[in-house]
């Protein structure tokens, strides 16, 4: 019976993970406007029913044979996080003190293990590869990351008991809130009111911050612990702020991320390459992000280590050592699966997605096989590892191509890396804000004609027209792409004569 119930659980839990993918396709394809509300709704709706039926079954499991089942994530974790650290792989922070959330400290295996990734790592890309190594400072002035976006958007919604100031992640209160309510056995809600809040909790974290706020007041969300009112939901920035020199005036912060600091060396790196692409930089260093309400362990803590590559090419994204990875057949999780029904990742070879056009060049592919490769390397299984592509919908405006390599863990699929086919946004950044070309140049055999959109603003029409908002017009001219100049050219062209300019992404 328990060993039936055993497999059954199995089962469940991949009927699961299968509609929760169900669930994002669709979701992806409301948002092109391909389908209607309900239909997501009703995926929803049989999302949290396959739920209730797996927690049924390891309840009906535990009952039958006096023991949580081994499928039991949170049982496995429970156990697995106690004897780490009893062992003292890792442990909290300033544990005499009382801890503090989000930070870990390792013992002597936790940083044996460390040091042997991070060696491995640098081996297998920055050495093998011959990339450039930089190391740079944690601490950041805030005008680069102005550039790079993250003084601006790099936020959570936060909220705050009214009385005693305690800080919460406005999406996480809500998540608990709803999932309380599901679980209250003596006051149960109606049919119609499970409905509401399963399709709710299903849609967290896509809230904006007035719906976040809407749905806070309309179920009566109080503060842990002390039942106080919490405050509207505001944007909390992620990044930990501190000041630069003696006199303070200087805002700088801790590093969310180590890739800006090979972006704004760029100009000296691509010298030091005799001035030729392509090339690729490579850091390895911690990052600070002050997560609200930091959880799951050691996948979402405060300060953590990052190793990051940036691969810079001309407009050629061949690799000349593709065919090293070629015949490799990685799991690829394509939009096209995501979108299909199978909703299953496939194995196919690095040369035939290129083939295929479903990864975007040689270039990502090439280091979609050699990550595949350095997962392998350090003893990860390959039938749980996978690469899955971004939906359209999550792409940022200016990616080419975007895959993250997950792994499967008792949270379900994580995202370990990222790679992307950025273009040269970041460093179009940089050279925005700085004033300095972050540009390289190539010498073709023969000469090339090529037509090139360039703004050219009227400064003194401007100024007649703007006047102390002139400088920031022109530099919003100057910064168009050029599909969005030619928008604005043919609005202006036409009858209306007029047209809106946001300063907004």
């Amino acid at each position: 019976m328990a060993e039936q119930l055993e497999k059954e659980i199995v089962l469940q839990q991949e009927a699961v993970t299968k509609q929760g993918d169900v669930v994002r396709s669709l979701k992806a394809s409301l948002k092109d406007g391909k389908i209607e509300r309900s239909e997501v709704d009703a995926a929803i709706a049989q999302l949290n029913g396959l739920k209730v039926s797996l927690d049924a079954k390891q309840k009906e499991y535990e009952k039958v044979s006096g023991k949580v089942s081994s499928q039991s994530k949170e049982a496995f974790r429970a156990a697995m996080a106690g004897t780490l650290e009893r062992r003292m792989f890792y442990l909290p922070s300033f544990k005499i003190y009382g801890s503090v959330a989000g930070f870990y400290d390792y013992g002597p295996p936790g940083c044996a293990i460390k040091q042997n990734i991070t060696q491995t790592w640098r081996q297998h890309f920055v050495l093998e590869e011959n990339m450039l190594e930089v190391e740079c400072p944690a601490v950041t002035p805030e005008v680069v990351l102005k550039a790079s976006g993250h003084v601006d958007r790099f936020t959570d919604f936060m909220v705050t008991d009214v009385k005693t100031g305690e800080c919460y992640r406005a999406d996480h209160l809500l998540e608990h809130h709803l999932e309380a309510l599901l679980d209250d056995k003596k006051t149960p809600l109606s049919a119609d009111k499970v409905k509401e809040v399963r399709d709710l909790l299903a849609s967290v974290g896509e809230l904006k911050q007035e719906a976040m706020g809407t749905a806070l007041t309309e179920y009566g969300v109080k503060a842990p612990g002390s039942g106080n009112d919490i405050s509207a939901p505001f944007p909390f920035n992620l990044m930990f702020k501190t000041s630069i020199g003696p006199k303070g005036d200087m805002v700088g912060y801790l590093r969310p991320e180590t890739a800006q600091g090979i972006f704004v060396n760029f100009r000296d790196l691509l010298y030091y390459n005799g001035s030729k692409l392509p090339f690729a930089a490579a850091q390895i260093g911690n990052s600070y992000r002050n997560e609200i309400s930091p959880r799951a362990g050691l996948l979402r803590v405060r300060e953590f280590t990052q190793a990051e590559i940036e691969h810079f090419v001309s407009e050629d994204k061949s690799h000349p050592k593709f065919a090293s990875v070629a015949d490799l057949a990685p799991l690829l999780y394509s939009r096209e699966l995501q979108m299909g029904e199978a909703k299953k990742a496939q194995p196919m070879t690095l040369g035939e997605a290129v083939r295929r056009g479903i990864i975007a060049n040689e270039t990502l592919a090439y280091f979609i096989g050699r990550t595949w490769l350095f997962f392998q390397r350090v003893g990860i299984d390959p039938a749980r590892m996978r690469f899955r592509q971004h939906l359209q919908h999550e792409m940022a405006h200016y990616a080419a191509d975007c895959w993250d390599g997950e792994v499967e863990t008792s949270y379900g699929w994580v995202e370990c890396v990222g790679l992307a086919d950025r273009s040269a946004y970041d460093l179009q950044a940089h050279t925005a804000m700085s004033k300095v070309d972050l540009v390289a140049y190539e010498k073709f055999p023969e000469p090339r004609v090529m037509d090139v959109v360039k703004v050219a603003p009227n400064n003194k029409e401007l100024g007649v027209a703007f006047r102390k908002d002139q400088k920031i017009v022109k530099e919003l001219l100057e910064n168009l792409t050029e599909e969005s100049a030619l928008a604005l050219k043919a609005k202006l062209e036409s009858e209306a004569a007029s047209a809106t300019l946001s300063t907004c992404d």
